[in-house]
């Protein structure tokens, strides 16, 4: 009579003599070979994390500590911090000019430090008044409160009026970020150097 249930059964029928049931034998013998592989291991490892990592970067600097926009606000809120949001999409001219000078820019990355940062792409792009303050064009780089507010007042001072929050180079955003950290006090007090 038939059930519907496939069972399948393994015999283990021929274990070689250094393999006992139950263990894992991976042919390493020497202490040498047991640390090669575990180093190979933990590399594996780290590179799968840097991979995941970097895939929020999506090319605008993996030494950014991205982070997707829902968790962006609440990180914002939690570690009173302000965030930075990166609007951009794939097929866009002026985004892909911008972005391998933000990819290339150390001084983005170390300025993005006092900041939750977010970058959003193509149909992730927020809806709302308080994501495109002055029109939906691209890029902009925005930058709100720990509450969410937007903080408008921080824009491309050397931009068109029309457009304010559109950066066409690293120089302009790295200033408007010096900016936000001066006047909000995101600056690290003199003296407290860890030793």
């Amino acid at each position: 009579m038939l059930t519907g249930r496939l069972v399948r059964k393994i015999h283990i029928t021929d274990i070689p003599p250094k393999i006992s049931k139950g263990s894992v034998h991976l042919g390493i013998s020497t202490a040498a070979g047991k640390m090669d592989f575990l180093t190979r291991v933990i590399l594996f490892i780290s590179c799968i994390t840097v991979s995941i990592a970097n895939d929020l970067a999506r090319g605008w600097n993996d030494d950014v500590a991205w982070v997707t926009l829902e968790d962006g606000i609440k990180a914002a809120k939690e570690q009173n911090k302000p965030m930075m949001l990166v609007i951009h999409k794939t097929w866009c001219g002026a985004c892909k000019s911008l972005k391998p000078q933000f990819d290339s820019s150390k001084e983005i990355a170390e300025l993005s430090k006092p900041f939750v940062m977010v970058n959003v792409l193509d149909d992730e792009e927020p809806e709302g008044e308080k994501y495109s303050p002055d029109g939906g064009y691209i890029p902009r780089v925005l930058f709100y409160d720990p509450d969410g507010n937007i903080l408008d007042q921080y824009k491309n001072e050397n931009g068109h009026p029309d457009y304010k929050y559109y950066h066409f180079n690293p120089t302009s955003i790295a200033a408007t970020m010096k900016k936000v950290i001066k006047e909000r006090n995101l600056e690290k007090p003199a003296g407290n150097e860890e030793l």
